[in-house]
């Protein structure tokens, strides 16, 4: 993939530059595909259809070769593999758990490295795609908070995570096959990887517009959730431009405990968060926020925190996602036992909420929640 311009502005307004020499295609929305063709020759009145069939030849049918594009004409194929690349992040390693997770070490553009975990169940496949190297909320029961954020990812490094994925697991179609034909095995995508999908708004927005666009790998929002620490001026624009399901790392009932764990909270307390998410239902049409609640023992799984919970979220369309921690090299937290999870479990439950205990996949590959951290940077940490 051709360099891109160093980025040094804020992670808020981080300048998307496009490369220098062929454009990659992979990341474009329709709109600026569209502007693309134009700019390369393609005349006005044949852009729109031109969009269409590069769109499914990439999206739907998982090809990635100009020459393979059999519906455009032989001197076309040529100008688009003059000027444009299908450019992907490299898949470094792959690694698979005793239950069937996968877990990928990704390499994309500058050397940097970012994992990706598929996890596979009886009735979905979720994909943890990841949207920043590193991450800058140093959330303090987190592996990932450990590694300094290097960068934004590209929306082509974004849904190039779906696009690799769906290509190891052999989802794309056979020639003369139809979409529908076989049973999707990548039916979920969560934005929990490594960073904050807020920190990197426009790009998460165009690379789940892409993975949702009906010609293409056509998911629906309802199969899409973006979780977020708390960014709360991203909550509104992510139900108005994106739709999709919501996820928060709420972790902490009180603003004292919250903001040792999450330091974001120091910035949005929780009452601004809680406003913020009682108004994120009516905006997006969503039918439940999931809370996600890290279970730390000791810390925030006492019957206090349960009930304290359940008054916080009151009038929020809400489950609660309990997640007993899962350890990492020099993790300064422990996972509480089993019995006082499952009384935790039971008081929100008999509240009115789900509170479903979550099932750790992929520990035995660092692959669970809160383990993602680049090969590279665990490597180097582990050195010191």
């Amino acid at each position: 993939m051709p360099a891109i311009t160093p980025i040094t502005q804020d992670v808020l307004t981080i300048p998307r530059a496009l490369p220098k020499g062929p454009v990659n295609l992979v990341g474009l929305t329709r709109a600026q595909m569209r502007a693309a063709l134009i700019a390369a020759g393609t005349p006005e009145k044949q852009a729109k259809m031109r969009l269409g069939q590069i769109w499914q030849w990439i999206y739907q049918k998982g090809v990635w070769d100009f020459n393979a594009m059999t519906n455009l004409g032989k001197a076309y194929r040529a100008v688009l593999a003059e000027r444009f690349v299908i450019a992907l992040p490299n898949v470094i390693s792959r690694q698979i758990s005793s239950d069937g997770t996968r877990k990928y070490l990704v390499r994309i553009t500058g050397g940097h490295e970012v994992e990706v975990v598929y996890i596979p169940e009886e009735d979905r496949g979720t994909l943890c795609i990841s949207s920043q190297v590193g991450c800058t909320l140093t959330c303090s029961f987190c592996h990932t908070g450990t590694q300094k954020l290097v960068r934004n990812l590209t929306a082509g490094e974004i849904i190039g995570q779906v696009i690799l994925v769906r290509d190891d697991l052999g989802e794309w179609p056979d020639p003369g096959e139809g979409m529908g034909e076989r049973p999707r095995l990548l039916s979920n995508i969560v934005l929990m990887g490594m960073g904050e999908p807020l920190y990197n708004f426009e790009n998460v927005r165009d690379a789940m517009k892409i993975a949702m666009d009906p010609e293409g790998i056509s998911l629906s929002r309802r199969r899409i959730t973006l979780s977020t620490s708390g960014v709360v001026p991203g909550i509104a624009r992510t139900a108005e431009e994106i739709g999709c399901m919501l996820a928060v790392s709420f972790h902490g009932t009180t603003d004292e405990v919250r903001s040792n764990l999450v330091p974001i909270n120091r910035k949005w307390p929780i009452a601004a968060l809680l406003d913020a998410l009682r108004a994120y239902p009516k905006l997006s049409n969503s039918e439940r926020i999931t809370f996600e609640y890290v279970m730390l023992k000791g810390v925030n799984d006492s019957d206090e925190d349960a009930h304290r919970l359940v008054r916080l979220i009151r009038g929020i369309p809400a489950k609660i996602n309990l997640i007993p921690f899962n350890a990492w090299p020099g993790a300064p937290y422990e996972r509480p036992e089993w019995g006082r999870i499952k009384r935790f479990a039971d008081i929100v439950y008999k509240a009115g909420y789900a509170s479903p205990i979550r099932t750790p996949r992929g520990e035995d590959i660092m692959a669970a929640c809160g383990q993602l951290k680049s090969a590279t940077e665990r490597a180097r940490t582990t050195c010191r």
